[in-house]
């Protein structure tokens, strides 16, 4: 569990970080518009209480790995959705969605896949 806390940390640093480059970058309307925003504010709030579950989990709290393993899909098929509208986000945002995807991808992948058997 210890590389899925480090995988939703960086996605949590990337996710505020972009919320740091929004406002140092808010009076270019055409980088910043109102649906990066929106967006990307609940997406940096939402990626710290994402890493909350992550630690919660990794602590071995097990309701905390079932909230983890939802909303982690949740936002991979959002991020989805986001990179594939037209016109509505710019390019930078829409690149820096898919670097969030990769990362939530890899946690994705970890958390629901089958422990391996051993004899």
């Amino acid at each position: 569990m210890r590389d899925v806390v480090w995988l939703i940390g960086g996605y949590a640093a990337v996710s505020v970080l972009t919320l740091v480059a929004m406002i140092v970058f808010r009076q270019d309307a055409t980088m910043v518009t109102t649906e990066v925003w929106v967006r990307g504010t609940l997406v940096a709030a939402g990626s710290l209480l994402t890493l909350f579950f992550a630690v919660r989990a990794a602590r071995g709290d097990r309701r905390m790995l079932v909230r983890l393993r939802v909303v982690t899909a949740i936002m991979l098929v959002a991020i989805v959705v986001i990179i594939a509208l037209p016109g509505v986000f710019p390019l930078w945002f829409k690149l820096e969605q898919g670097v969030c995807g990769l990362l939530l991808l890899a946690v994705v992948v970890r958390i629901n896949r089958r422990p391996a058997i051993r004899p």
